[in-house]
C-alpha cells in the first residue's frame, strides 16, 4: 500500500472510504478493467467490518427480497434496483467463489465458517490489489466539481483526478475506525442535503439503580416491550445485557432501531415468557412450598440469577426478611406481575460514536436509486452507510453496503466502456 503526496495520475474512479462498501465497489470496478483509486484516510482499510458481528461479520441475511426490505425502516423503497442488482444469494455466491466458505446460522444470519471477519477484509482487499487498485492512505478533504461534473478529489496531500468519484465513507458510529462522519461534510460541499444523524443499533441508557447493580449479568430469552405514554412501541425476545449505564444486548440494539425519536419511554422485562401469569403462580407456590420458614429475599434463587435478587426483591416491596408463609396471595400476585413486567425507565441511547449503525445520512431524493449517481453531480457516486438508509441487525447493513457499491460499481463501469 502507498502513500501519496501528489498525484500525476488520473484514474477512472476515486473512491473515497476504505470501508465494506468502498472495498465492495473497487474489486467490483476493477474486475470490468476499471482503474481505480481508495483514499483511506486510516492506517487500514475494512476496520470496521473487521469488527462486526462481534469479529464474526454476519455478510447478509439469506433472505427474500420483501422479507429484507421489511426490516429496512428507512427508505426501503430506494433499495430495489440495488438489491435486485446484487441481492443476498448474490453476496454469498461472491465471497464462496472467492475463497470465503459461508454458514446460515439462526435468523437467516450469514458468517464465514471460520467465524473470521478478517477473512471477508482479507478477501476483499486480496481482489482489490489483484485487480491493481491503488491503495492511497491520505485524508479526503473536498470533491473537485467543474461545471457541475466530477474531476477529482481534494487531500490533504494533493489532488487526485478522477473521471468519477464515489462517496463511501461509512456513518458516523466507531469512529476509531475511520467511520468518524467526515464524509457527511464532503457531501455537504458539494451541494447534497445531510438529514438529521442519529445512533441507531446501539445501547439504551437507564438511570434506574437495578442497571449499575446487576452490571453484567446476561438474560437469555427474555422479552422485552417498549412504551410510550401507554402505548406499545415494539417488543422482542432474545438476549439483553444490564450495564453500569443501561441495558444493552441483542435484543436492546435491535430494539433501539425502532424507538429513534420516541425517548424517554418505558421498558418491560419479561422475565419468564414461557409461562403465563397462572402457571407461573402455580410455579411459585411450589417453590415456596418448599421455602416455608425461609426469609423471601432468600427464597428466589430458584426464579431469579442471583445478581437480580436483591434488586428484584427490593422492587417487589416485600420486606426482605418476611417468612415465606407469611406471604399474602396479593404479594404473590405482585411478585407474578414482577417477574413478567420488570419495570426500566430509558431515558436515550448512548452517543452515536457507540452505535453499530449511523441513521441519516445523504438525502435519497437526490440520489438515482437506478444507479447510485448524485442528481445534483455528475459523475458523484454513493454507496453504503453514508445514505439515509439503515436497518435492523441481522446483516441487512451489510448487504445494503454490498448491494449499493455493486450497482454503483457497475454503472461505472457501463459508462466507461
Amino acid at each position: 500500500m502507498m502513500s501519496m503526496t501528489k498525484t500525476t495520475n488520473k484514474y477512472n474512479l476515486c473512491i473515497i472510504g476504505g470501508g465494506a462498501s468502498g472495498l465492495m465497489a473497487a474489486a467490483v470496478s476493477a474486475s470490468r478493467g476499471v482503474s481505480v483509486a481508495i483514499i483511506e484516510h486510516g492506517e487500514k482499510c475494512g476496520r470496521k467490518l473487521a469488527i462486526t458481528g462481534k469479529g464474526r461479520c454476519n455478510v447478509t441475511n439469506n433472505c427474500s427480497r420483501d422479507e429484507f426490505l421489511d426490516n429496512v425502516p428507512t427508505n426501503p423503497r430506494f433499495l430495489y434496483a440495488a438489491f435486485a442488482a446484487f441481492g443476498p444469494q448474490d453476496a454469498i455466491d461472491f465471497f464462496e467463489s472467492n475463497g470465503v466458505p459461508l454458514k446460515t446460522e439462526r435468523g437467516r444470519r450469514v458468517f464465514p465458517v471460520s467465524d473470521k471477519a478478517y477473512d471477508i477484509v482479507d478477501c476483499l482487499i486480496k481482489l482489490c490489489k489483484d485487480g491493481g487498485v491503488t491503495f492511497i492512505h491520505d485524508a479526503a478533504e473536498g470533491i473537485s466539481i467543474n461545471g457541475g461534473v466530477v474531476d477529482g478529489v481534494i487531500t490533504s496531500k494533493g489532488r487526485i483526478d478522477a473521471d468519477y468519484v464515489l462517496l463511501a465513507t461509512g456513518g458516523a458510529s466507531y469512529p476509531l475506525t475511520g467511520s468518524d462522519g467526515s464524509g457527511y461534510e464532503i457531501a455537504r460541499q458539494a451541494g447534497h442535503t445531510v438529514t438529521p444523524l442519529a445512533a441507531s443499533l446501539v445501547p439504551l441508557v437507564s438511570r434506574d439503580l437495578i442497571c449499575p447493580k446487576c452490571m453484567g449479568l446476561s438474560l437469555k430469552n427474555v422479552g422485552v416491550s417498549f412504551y410510550k405514554d401507554g402505548k406499545k412501541l415494539y417488543d422482542e425476545m432474545g438476549e439483553m445485557l444490564f450495564t453500569h449505564f443501561g441495558v444493552s444486548g441483542p435484543v436492546i440494539l435491535s430494539a433501539s432501531a425502532h424507538l429513534t425519536g420516541k425517548y424517554p419511554l418505558d421498558m418491560f422485562i419479561d422475565l419468564k415468557p414461557a409461562l403465563d401469569a397462572q402457571t407461573l403462580d402455580a410455579r411459585l407456590l411450589r417453590d415456596f412450598a418448599e421455602e416455608q420458614n425461609r426469609d423471601y429475599v432468600n427464597a428466589l434463587g430458584g426464579l431469579l440469577p442471583q445478581k437480580l435478587i436483591e434488586p428484584f426483591a427490593k422492587a417487589s416491596g416485600i420486606d426482605f426478611h418476611k417468612k415465606i408463609n407469611s406471604v399474602t396471595k396479593e404479594e404473590r400476585r405482585r411478585i407474578v406481575e414482577l417477574l413478567k413486567k420488570l419495570p426500566l425507565r430509558i431515558i436515550g441511547t448512548r452517543p452515536i460514536s457507540e452505535a453499530i449503525v449511523t441513521t441519516g445520512g445523504v438525502s435519497i431524493k437526490e440520489v438515482n436509486p437506478a444507479t447510485m449517481e448524485s442528481k445534483k453531480v455528475e459523475g458523484l457516486y454513493f454507496a453504503g452507510e453514508i445514505l439515509d438508509v439503515d436497518a435492523y441487525t441481522g446483516g441487512y447493513n451489510l448487504q445494503i453496503a454490498w448491494s449499493t457499491a455493486v450497482l454503483a460499481a457497475r454503472d461505472i463501469a457501463d459508462r466507461i466502456y
